[in-house]
């Protein structure tokens, strides 16, 4: 008893220590630095802006989700070239989304690719990426909504010839559905605005996340070949390509940058089912590259190796502090005072910092994630390090109509968004409408089951 509580006790303390360490290191260089002035000089005559290929690979997608995500697209309000290719990835439904692409086939900007089978993600971008052209790549997953300025904010980024890859940040369209989706919208906004700005003040961010990251085309030509062909213990790795693509673009000496005023929304697990088999293949995509980012640390600035360490060795000692208070009261009927004390403190703690970053009292309730961290996801991630040789996306579902035959589902008119709302700057995201098309598409509400995990994610 006295080993199970010494081990909870000191195992908490050293997560307690390393946790306000990384975590004030964090909080000082994730505060925003003085706007460049790269942005107002996309807007000064006589400068050529650069050429824009967004790329939208879709399985299975919801018409509705799909169309709102291209009309935002549509409506960029970018001045320079712009082209859109959809990819669809062999996917089961083409019959409800031929209506939505029915509407952008006059559009000279978009082109749909069809591929005969599914191949995944990976190679369905990548053929986007070679048969596409522009200076600037954007990958946009398919249910994602974009705010019209998106674009435009992301190349001004991009103007620095360093900088290999932006993301934007990622708020949760669908937040106020259930209080899973409030808790993710939360997580997201401390990804973004905690961890993924920190690691920006050092051009080094970890992983430009897949719904919204432009990357440079001159730097994907040199890639793409160790891209495509990622291994894991000799099988094809295919999930976990935005982290694997970002660590590649630092690996070839690139800067990696996070804008926080280019948001885009986009839809999250709404039950813990699909919640959790995400965070599985999140987690096994992780340790795969884990070794690569590794080799990276020595050329960057040592706060990525507190960010490293942090992310890494703080779950572990959480895990070892909680298995021993555990076994504490299984064995021993007692409490380990000192460990739930602590880990609550620690909770609190944060949440309230978050609060006052985000000058939202609603990240009080973030404290709810803490007993889903220590009793489904560090399980979670302990089972992902066991069966990492699994590719499988979990996620996949074929839709079909309630009925189970195949009806033809008219997208509804894309409407304003009142919902998906930045924490960080309280302007909410609209969703562009159809304008000229409107009068050819009729509101209606899709049949189509589908994952809220979303297949691409």
């Amino acid at each position: 008893m006295d080993l199970l509580a010494t081990t909870s006790a000191v195992a908490v303390s050293s997560y307690a220590l390393l946790s306000t360490i990384y975590k004030s290191a964090q909080a000082l260089y994730a505060q925003p630095t003085i706007p460049s002035s790269l942005q107002n000089d996309l807007e000064q005559a006589g400068v050529v802006l650069p050429s824009v290929d967004v790329i939208v690979p879709c399985f299975n997608e919801d018409p509705n989700t799909l169309s709102e995500c291209l009309a935002s697209i549509a409506s960029q309000d970018y001045a320079g070239k712009l082209r859109v290719i959809v990819v669809d990835d062999g996917s089961a439904n083409r019959d409800l989304v031929g209506p939505v692409h029915k509407i952008y086939a006059s559009d000279p900007r978009f082109r749909i690719i069809f591929m005969a089978k599914n191949v995944g993600k990976r190679k369905a971008q990548i053929a986007a990426i070679r048969s596409s052209s522009g200076d600037l790549v954007l990958n946009v997953d398919s249910d994602t909504i974009l705010a019209v300025d998106v674009v435009t904010k992301l190349v001004s980024k991009m103007q620095d010839p360093d900088v290999g890859a932006a993301m934007g940040q990622l708020i949760a369209s669908n937040r106020n559905e259930t209080w899973l989706t409030m808790l993710i919208d939360m997580e997201y906004w401390l990804a973004c605005n905690e961890e993924r700005a920190a690691q920006a003040r050092f051009g080094a961010v970890m992983c430009c996340c897949g719904p919204c990251a432009m990357y440079r085309r001159s730097a994907l030509a040199l890639l793409l070949d160790q891209y495509e062909t990622q291994f894991f213990r000799g099988k094809p790795s295919d999930f976990g390509e935005d982290r694997h693509l970002t660590i590649l673009m630092l690996k070839a000496g690139f800067r990696t940058e996070y804008v926080p005023d280019a948001i885009a929304a986009t839809v999250v697990p709404d039950s813990l089912g699909p919640y959790l088999r995400q965070q599985l293949r999140w987690a096994r995509s992780t340790f795969r590259d884990t070794f690569l980012a590794l080799r990276l640390l020595p050329e960057l600035d040592r706060y990525l190796t507190l960010d490293v360490v942090g992310q890494n060795l703080g779950p572990l000692l959480l895990a070892l502090s909680s298995l021993a208070a555990l076994a504490q009261f299984v064995i021993g009927g007692s409490v380990a005072w000192w460990t739930v004390l602590t880990i609550a403190a620690m909770t609190m703690v944060r949440c309230s910092v978050a609060a006052f970053r985000a000058r939202d009292l609603r990240f009080l309730g973030f404290s709810l994630h803490t007993p889903i961290n220590i009793f489904l996801l560090l399980p979670l991630k302990a089972y992902a390090l066991c069966t990492l040789s699994n590719s499988d996306w979990l996620s996949r579902k074929v839709m079909v109509s309630s009925d189970g035959e195949s009806k033809a589902v008219i997208p509804r008119r894309a409407a304003g968004i009142s919902s998906a709302k930045s924490s960080v700057s309280s302007a909410a995201i609209r969703k562009p409408g159809l304008s000229h098309r409107a009068s050819s598409v009729a509101g209606t509400e899709s049949v189509c089951g589908r994952d809220r995990s979303s297949a691409y994610k």
